[in-house]
């Protein structure tokens, strides 16, 4: 994952790749915010291809 892209949780779940770690709609994706995820489990959580159906995550807009 390219450190210089930040994301939004905008739906609460648990994170069943890491540790069962709970995201709350607000927080910062993933903690700690260098922490390597790849991109496909980004897509996974960007989209509806995960357990939820719908996105839980956004990026957000680079200043």
């Amino acid at each position: 994952m390219d450190n210089k892209r930040k994301f939004e949780v905008i739906e609460d779940f648990k994170d069943l790749q890491d540790k069962d770690k709970i995201y709350r709609k607000g927080d910062r994706y993933p903690k700690p915010a260098n922490k390597n995820i790849d991109d496909e489990r980004l897509e996974e959580l960007l989209t509806n291809k995960n357990k939820q159906g719908r996105p839980v995550i956004k990026e957000l807009e680079q200043a």
